[in-house]
């Protein structure tokens, strides 16, 4: 595995590092204790969605194979420990020899979930699955943010296209995972070479107001990009009038004109005065792209509008005002000894304060209504009822340390987008409300 493939930096050579300084710790306790080898199921899940939203997007998958994959403590890795003094040295020598040799299950990527869905179920023995805990809940709880925020903006956008566009707004390297996201949640293009490299997501971009600027006039910006990308390039079209800027795009580009951005402005007037003037100017294929702070809401806002395609940043790479899941990652049962046959036992954390967990492996099945709309996520640790057999989410992920399920990014897309179909139709509603359906324990 290349870490570039992971959007790491060349220099630094694996993800053990991206973990906390307690889990090794807790590593060193554990062997010296003797429970290091204990068999435990620990599983992600969050016990609310964020306020108002009324269903997530399990995002962030393929990137935890990955990381998973690539989990190793290499020279360096331990050189910086022993330096720090992290760990004792028993502890260094059996991370050098670190290979994730247990089980993944989770919900396949682009699905959706709910308060109590065991989106990712992580199995084997205790000193292997404890130092995984912040390498995915990192990757999960910021991918599948981005990827909800993401899929109530292409609910609002319905047909017409959406361009990530929000490498600026955030650090570089959760640019690349952001445009990842955002094309789970149905975004259809991204402006982020880097995130196009590595992931294969189409890239666009023309001209910022940079490019007017440094010419002396906006006619001369326009012949320029037009004689080098063709007419069917987008001109940016707010840097000074817009009606004069139009009538000069066309003039120059003819009725061939790709399409005009609009940056700034009251945007639905403003839409609908440029559509008018394009129509009568002849242009009446060229095509209208709005940018300039979009969110979920003002998108909605622009329905009725004549946009063809908008362009979103700041409020998708942070989530539109939820950046985080609150996903956990939580151990939920462990063998009573470290006897490869010794039983399982749930265990729970029972404290105060809404934190209370709910122990044992979990399955979980979304239950639909008699037209195939779902209407309960079903989650238990007993038997499966027969009636929801063929109903489970989970998936295998990884078998004895293999990686056994990667799939093209496209699948992901598509499968969230048929997921969110198979919910009642109030599930797209951007007004504040519970969960579209509610989590049942059997």
């Amino acid at each position: 595995m290349n870490t570039a493939d992971l959007g790491l930096p060349v220099d630094v050579p694996s993800t053990a590092l991206f973990t906390d300084h307690y889990e090794l710790t807790m590593l060193q306790a554990a062997l010296r204790g003797g429970t290091a080898d204990r068999h435990s199921v620990f599983e992600v899940f969050t016990r609310r969605l964020p306020e108002g939203r009324r269903y997530g997007v399990v995002a962030g998958t393929g990137r935890v194979l990955d990381a998973v994959e690539n989990f190793r403590f290499d020279a360096a890795v331990l050189d910086f420990l022993r330096e720090r003094d992290v760990v004792d040295e028993p502890t260094l020598q059996w991370l050098a020899d670190y290979r994730f040799s247990g089980d993944i299950w989770g919900y396949p990527e682009g699905e959706v979930y709910f308060p109590g869905s065991p989106v990712l179920r992580v199995e084997g023995s205790f000193a292997e699955c404890v130092l995984l805990e912040t390498v995915i809940l990192s990757i999960l709880n910021h991918d599948s943010a981005i990827a909800a925020a993401a899929s109530r903006m292409s609910s609002a956008a319905g047909d017409r296209p959406l361009i990530e566009m929000g490498a600026r707004r955030t650090h570089e390297l959760a640019a690349v995972a952001a445009s990842r996201a955002a094309y789970v949640g149905g975004f259809a293009t991204t402006s982020d070479l880097a995130a196009g490299f590595r992931y294969g997501i189409p890239t666009v971009g023309t001209s910022a107001h940079a490019f007017t600027l440094i010419h002396d006039t906006e006619r001369d910006a326009f012949r320029a990009q037009v004689d080098s990308l063709g007419k069917g390039t987008t001109l940016l079209v707010d840097t000074y009038d817009v009606q004069e800027a139009v009538a000069t795009a066309v003039e120059i580009a003819g009725p061939e004109l790709g399409a005009v951005r609009i940056d700034s402005g009251d945007l639905l007037l403003v839409a609908h005065r440029v559509r008018q003037q394009l129509d009568e100017l002849g242009a009446e294929n060229t095509k209208i792209v709005v940018t300039s702070d979009l969110d979920e809401y003002a998108i909605a806002s622009l329905a009725a509008s004549p946009v063809d395609a908008y362009g979103v940043g700041t409020q998708l790479v942070t989530g539109s005002g939820h950046p985080t899941c609150s996903m956990v990652y939580k151990l939920v049962a462990r063998a009573e000894s470290a006897d490869p046959k010794a039983p399982l036992v749930p265990v729970a954390k029972k404290s105060a304060g809404g934190k209370t967990s709910i122990g044992g492996r979990k399955w979980a099945a979304r239950r639909p209504d008699a037209d195939g709309v779902a209407e309960a996520e079903v989650v238990g640790t007993g038997a499966v009822p027969e009636e929801l057999a063929d109903r489970q989410l989970l998936v295998e992920l990884v078998k004895g340390g293999e990686v056994v399920a990667r799939e093209p990014l496209d699948a992901v897309r598509e499968r969230h987008i048929a997921a969110r179909d198979r919910l009642p139709l109030s599930a797209t509603q951007l007004s504040r409300g519970e969960p579209v359906i509610p989590t049942e324990y059997v």
